[in-house]
């Protein structure tokens, strides 16, 4: 049987063509070599399997390579190149810090580095991890990193940057490997399969892809992964089975229920998600993710940030045709809330339950917002003066209806005011009230008719009111209330002002902090009755109360109280300041002295030193 190698070894890039995702700093590092300024120490540093540590290699062998090419590569036929590919070449050393990491183990590498090389110009000394290496270990380091032999180079790796001491930092050349993107990744898998002879389809080598999130190494262990599990030919189904990822339908789906207002639908879904061993956050992620995704093809601009295959990309910008804005960012901000209160949640499935409602309730929330918004401008048309008179013209004709001997009296005035509502005194009122320039034209037009002919639609039935008389019956009732408020006006004492002060507290429920502050304050009544005094402990409640809640807190006690006259004083309490009390003995020296002047006199007197 054929010894297997994994992907990860086996596709292991040898040059600088083969590295994936980071062609500027093989571009660099390539310039450095052509022009002869090469440094003494650097620093690689970036995310895992990203290509770090096959950098290192590529360039250790490069600058040691006997023989290189045009493009500056190595040629792999030296005695250089063939040494370190079987592992036995005394130019290229590497150390791991992981296990490597103590003040001896950084002793004998300073040691190794006076020896020159055999083969080739340099010593390259890959130090993998490096943040690993304890801080007694970096400062042993320091000095033969600041200045090692001419012959000597330093590699040093790690995905932890900011563990590495400030001091080693200044005296590297700092290189960010960045992640690969999902597009790098597939090309990269595409060829891999092409020359293993496996059939793969664009679909699953994106799954691939972003499953391994930016990782080359753990792409390729995907990779030989789905190849054990499907042979030679790897179809999306069984990739998604064998990788635990959950299917992009299902997202689908629950967008298309929610959109159609069916939660019942989505809690089905939400349920065969969870009978299939898929965890709960792992879902509102991708839910999450999804809402991106439709968010970011509303704009043709973004649709660059769309990593998906093109099947999938298209099924994306259908759906997001039937999404408003508005949709996707509540149901985006509702599941980002629902995903940061999951692992606080006692009930971490009915949270996420209760989500799938909300999202099927936001189109429904749209159509009665509307009604809302009309009513108010209704109920303002109904009040105007316009409005009133027409009601009671409409009045005045229903009585007329009625049979009865005296309505056939109003049938002449109730047509009247219809045909000529210039004219009366209850039109030019109501006009008056409306518009403006109806009231400078009044006495031009009260001069040419006559008296009669104003007082026509004014008479009304025996017993009975005209409308001139109902439209200041309805004008005058605000007044009227507002005189009967006032002129019931109740005494005021303590007692009542007590427990009107903890009603008033108790119905604060849209601020807190204001019911907490009534609670703590006793109210005091001042010698008129009416003027209540409200301490507060600070200027700032001073302000935020007159400011936000002074005319509602005065109308509730004046509610209360049944006395429109009560005003409320919102004052500072003063603090009353604490005698300091005396603990050190001189203190207590300098006190009698204060207060006892004889003492003076008999301490100089008796010779006395008081302490």
């Amino acid at each position: 049987m054929e010894k297997f190698i994994v992907s990860a070894r086996k596709y292991r890039p040898n040059n600088f063509l083969g590295l994936v995702g980071q062609d500027s700093i093989a571009i660099t590092l390539k310039n450095s070599i052509k022009r002869g300024q090469l440094a003494h120490a650097y620093l690689f540093c970036g995310p895992r399997g990203v290509g770090k540590t096959s950098t290192a290699r590529i360039f250790a062998k490069t600058i040691n390579c006997m023989n290189p090419g045009a493009d500056l590569e190595p040629c792999g036929e030296c005695e250089s190149c063939i040494s370190f590919a079987q592992g036995r070449s005394y130019c290229i050393h590497e150390l791991d810090a992981a296990s490597n990491n103590s003040v001896d183990d950084i002793r004998l590498l300073t040691e190794k580095v006076m020896i020159p090389p055999q083969i080739g110009k340099y010593s390259v000394y890959i130090i993998d991890e490096v943040h690993m290496l304890s801080s007694a270990a970096f400062n042993a380091f320091l000095k033969t990193l600041e200045e090692p032999p001419a012959h000597a180079i330093f590699i040093l790796a790690t995905t932890e940057k900011h563990k590495i001491l400030p001091t080693i930092l200044s005296r590297c050349q700092t290189y960010d490997f960045n992640r690969i993107s999902i597009e790098d990744i597939v090309k990269n898998l595409s060829s891999i399969a092409k020359k293993e002879g496996i059939a793969i389809d664009q679909d699953s080598l994106h799954v691939i892809a972003g499953k391994a999130d930016g990782a080359m190494r753990d792409a390729l262990t995907l990779f030989d992964q789905c190849v054990a599990f499907c042979g030679k030919e790897i179809e999306y189904s069984a990739v998604i089975r064998n990788l635990n990822v959950l299917d992009y339908e299902y997202y689908f789906n629950i967008i298309e229920s929610s959109l159609a207002g069916n939660f019942s639908k989505s809690l089905l879904l939400f349920d065969e998600i969870l009978s299939k061993g898929f965890n709960a956050l792992y879902f509102i992620t991708g839910l999450g993710n999804h809402l991106r995704n439709l968010l970011v093809c509303k704009d043709a601009s973004t649709l660059k940030l769309l990593e998906m295959a093109p099947a999938v990309a298209e099924r994306y910008r259908q759906q997001s045709g039937s999404c408003s804005v508005k949709f996707l960012y509540e149901a985006l901000g509702n599941t980002t809330k629902c995903e940061s209160e999951y692992k606080l949640s006692s009930n971490q499935r009915l949270l996420v339950e209760f989500l799938l409602v909300k999202l099927a309730q936001l189109n429904a929330q749209e159509a009665p917002q509307v009604q809302q918004s009309v009513q108010p401008a209704r109920v303002v048309q109904e009040k105007t003066p316009d409005t009133v008179a027409a009601h009671a013209a409409l009045a005045a004709k229903a009585s007329a209806e009625i049979p009865a001997p005296a309505v056939a009296k109003v049938q002449e005035p109730a047509v009247q005011p219809a045909v000529e509502p210039a004219k009366g005194p209850a039109p030019e009122t109501a006009a008056g009230m409306v518009q403006k320039p109806a009231v400078e034209a009044a006495p031009q037009q009260e001069q040419k008719p006559a008296p009669a002919a104003k007082e026509a639609p004014v008479k009304a039935v025996q017993g009975g009111l005209s409308i001139k008389d109902i439209i200041k019956k309805s004008q005058n009732a605000p007044k009227a209330a507002e005189k009967e408020l006032v002129v019931a006006v109740e005494p005021v004492t303590q007692e009542k002002l007590d427990s009107a002060w903890i009603r008033m507290a108790d119905a604060q429920t849209q601020y807190p902090r204001l019911a907490t502050a009534i609670r703590q304050t006793q109210p005091v009544l001042k010698e008129d009755n009416v003027t209540v005094v409200f301490n507060v402990g600070n200027s700032a409640q001073q302000s935020w109360i007159e400011k936000n809640s002074l005319p509602q807190l005065i109308g509730f006690l004046q509610r209360e109280l049944k006395n429109g006259e009560v005003r409320i004083v919102v004052e500072v309490a003063k603090v009353v300041q604490q005698e300091k009390k005396l603990y050190m003995p001189h203190e207590k020296a300098e006190f009698l002295y204060r207060n006892n002047p004889e003492l003076v006199a008999l301490s100089k007197d008796l010779d006395l030193d008081i302490k």
